[in-house]
């Protein structure tokens, strides 16, 4: 559809959103009317005064290089005898400081591509392209960026505009939409307004989420309003902002005269506080609303306890989900970071799968993965790649095969794992040829340089003074990994049908290597690992140990990103169901709980990431919405529930569910393909009921016990 529009340009010399304008006339009856539209930035359409679509931050964020997606839309009921097509835009992820590193992207001009395609009822046609018929005028949003923020002049007078630039971009990079739009979602009142022991007027709206504030307000003209965007209040109770680092994450507005409602157009926030730097002394909370923003993804799965901390911890888990998968999985959503981080999103994952639907959302960004790996196979450390790193850490890396893998499980299609496997393969051949030690993943100095190569066990807190990587050996985690991917290899070949006998050979290889040469197991993690991936002879003895480790520090954790989301797992496949439980239960630091008790509604990144004194971790890296330590609730569905899939997309289903009475009840539910299966126990003084609802043929396991069931509604007892 786009093919005959040119590229046009202009109007945001001083740095303003240009808006592009075409005014058009039709004298036939319309039978249908189409509009294609992208832009270099993000865009806002609008025909005749209303706006086209609800995607907010149109067109996305991709590997804009070599994937820029566009958009449809059905406009026929929106045309007019005579119609004024306007379409702002502004700098979006393309054009933002977090792209300097990229200049084949930074630097590219802002720029609209649209066509609008109408069939009349007397079967003829027409088109409306962009090209130097178009006019360009300076918008009233004066600035807009994704970490600085908003500034719209409402009392900025019209102008008549000026021609448009041609130009000379390609389009070898379109493609049609891929991902989920992004739309805006809950709508937040405020819980209460407050001053400040500074003096500060704060407006509190008791959830961290990701999005923006709408107000209302009756003004004189150029009464200038301002407000700022904070996570948390610092131990005094005053507004925090230093961990949003140089985002200054600021809305400001010049209202025109009389009443008027107002939210950013091409900006979201972290937050959940806002601080009225700017403000009529008269505030009304009425005339405020905190909506959320994020991909349109239907949600799938439900967890309900009888402890109302674990619910809490489920809630955030959602909110910190829902506020990092604005259109790529990022890793937060308030400071000058915001960046699809693979490590992060591939230990979610499987959590992700439960809570949304989330096959399309991840396909898109997989397509993106694909675009960013380099020839020789390895993955960057984000996706887009933005910042143009040059590392390719184990665990983060392994995104390209994790992902495919589970959303194959999860939805029962092959075509993730179609549309990856020879990415898989690359990735798994660059680490066989980039290791010092043959069958293992050994690299120079990786114990002592600090991101020099791999990540390690981020933000363990066995980690010695001054490093973020944990102190287990990254060689043992990197070669862990190598023999993960390289197993989920195998099994993608299989279900695809493809030749993997190199691979399987290989994979005993690295097998037997990592046993000879990893044979003392130092930390949770690579005791973690080792059961995780199959990688020791006996798993008696290392869940032993584990189990150990963990109650003589009390019954805590010590692990980072790359163990956490699997700690649990171990701990009940091999008999210490209970000390996983006390695990998800402990309350004092370092847990889930402890960051509920101190009354987080999102995942923090750090588990201190406010101290028992209430000051913060730190400054430099510390924020309350980072959702990969939620990946514990997959843990919940798959084990304290027992939901799983016993054959790909739950065609069948495995039943398992594990009690524990200190959480007194469960109640679970997972909608699939083939509809919904719920999972209950309640703990009595009698014993233990189980209600199971299963839409599919399923072996549900009670007590050691199975029982084989086609579809229905089951209670069993112990």
């Amino acid at each position: 559809m786009l093919q005959e529009a040119l590229w046009i340009g202009g109007g945001n010399e001083d740095g303003a959103c240009p808006e592009f304008i075409k005014e058009f006339c039709i004298n036939k009856e319309v039978k249908s009317a189409c509009l294609a539209v992208t832009a270099i930035g993000v865009y806002e359409a609008h025909i005749n005064g209303r706006r086209v679509g609800d995607f907010i931050l149109a067109p996305g964020c991709t590997a804009y290089h070599k994937r820029l997606q566009y958009q449809t839309y059905d406009v026929t009921d929106m045309l007019e005898e005579e119609n004024r097509l306007c379409i702002a835009v502004g700098t979006g992820w393309h054009r933002n400081r977090m792209c300097k590193g990229r200049p084949e992207i930074h630097e590219k001009p802002c720029a609209v591509l649209a066509a609008l395609t109408i069939e009349y009822a007397d079967k003829t046609g027409e088109k409306i392209i962009t090209d130097g018929s178009w006019r360009v005028k300076k918008s009233r949003i004066l600035m807009s960026d994704l970490y600085d923020g908003e500034l719209y002049n409402a009392a900025l007078p019209e102008t008549e505009g000026a021609a448009v630039t041609v130009l000379t971009l390609s389009k070898d990079m379109l493609i049609p939409q891929e991902g989920e739009k992004v739309c805006e979602h809950e709508r937040l009142k405020p819980a209460k307004l407050f001053v400040s022991p500074k003096g500060e007027r704060i407006i509190d709206f008791g959830q961290n989420l990701t999005g923006y504030v709408e107000f209302s307000i009756d003004a004189e003209e150029n009464t200038r309003i301002r407000f700022s965007h904070a996570e948390i209040l610092d131990a005094d109770g005053n507004f925090y902002t230093e961990n949003y680092r140089s985002a200054r994450a600021v809305v400001e507005y010049i209202c025109k005269a009389g009443k008027q409602t107002y939210k950013p157009h091409f900006a979201f926030f972290g937050f959940r506080y806002i601080r009225l730097d700017e403000f009529p002394e008269q505030v009304t909370l009425d005339d405020f609303t905190a909506i959320a923003v994020y991909s349109d993804l239907v949600r799938t799965g439900n967890i309900e306890t009888g402890n109302l901390k674990i619910n809490q911890l489920f809630s955030n888990t959602l909110w910190s989900q829902k506020g990092n998968f604005l259109d790529i999985p990022t890793d937060c959503p308030q400071r000058d970071e915001r960046q699809g981080w693979t490590g992060d999103a591939q230990v979610f994952v499987k959590t992700a799968c439960y809570n949304y639907h989330v096959k399309r959302f991840f396909e898109k960004w997989l397509g993106d993965v694909r675009a960013e790996q380099r020839e020789n196979g390895s993955v960057p450390d984000m996706i887009p790649n933005f910042w143009n790193g040059a590392g390719s850490s184990s665990a983060w890396g392994d995104v390209i095969t994790i992902i495919p893998w589970q959303l194959y499980r999860m939805y029962g299609d092959v075509k993730p794992l179609a549309d990856n496997f020879d990415a898989m393969k690359k990735w798994v051949d660059y680490i066989t040829g980039d290791s010092l030690q043959k069958y293992l993943w050994i690299c120079a100095d990786s114990e002592k340089a600090l991101w020099k190569k791999h990540y390690g066990d981020w933000l363990a807190l066995d980690a010695p003074a001054g490093s973020y990587t944990g102190s287990s050996s990254v060689d043992f985690i990197a070669s862990a990994f190598y023999a993960g991917s390289t197993k989920l290899l195998i099994e993608s070949g299989k279900v695809l049908g493809r030749d993997v006998t190199a691979y399987e050979e290989l994979y005993k290889n690295i097998v037997a290597a990592f046993k000879k040469t990893f044979h003392i197991l130092k930390t949770q993690t690579e005791h973690t690992l080792a059961l995780y991936f199959d990688l020791t002879d006996d798993k008696q003895a290392v869940a032993k140990a584990l189990d150990a480790m963990i109650k003589e520090n009390g019954n805590k954790l010590q692990t980072g990103f790359v163990g956490t989301p699997y700690l649990l797992h171990v701990l009940s496949e091999n008999g210490y169901a209970g000390t996983a439980y006390d695990l998800l239960l402990q309350e004092e630091y370092p847990s889930w709980l402890y960051e509920v008790n101190h009354g987080a509604t999102t995942i923090w990144e750090h588990w201190d990431g406010v101290r028992e004194d209430g000051t913060f971790w730190s400054s430099d890296m510390n924020s309350y919405n980072h959702y990969a330590y939620g990946s514990v609730m997959d843990w919940v569905y798959t084990v304290a529930a027992g939901i799983r899939p016993a054959q790909a997309g739950f065609r069948e289903a495995i039943i398992a569910p594990t009690p524990d009475r200190r959480l007194g009840w469960l109640d679970v539910s997972l909608k699939t393909a083939y509809g919904r299966i719920a999972s209950k126990w309640i703990c009595g003084g009698s014993g233990i009921r189980y209600e199971i609802h299963t839409p599919v043929p399923a072996l549900i396991i009670i007590g050691g016990r199975e029982h084989r069931v086609s579809e229905g509604s089951y209670i069993f007892w112990t």
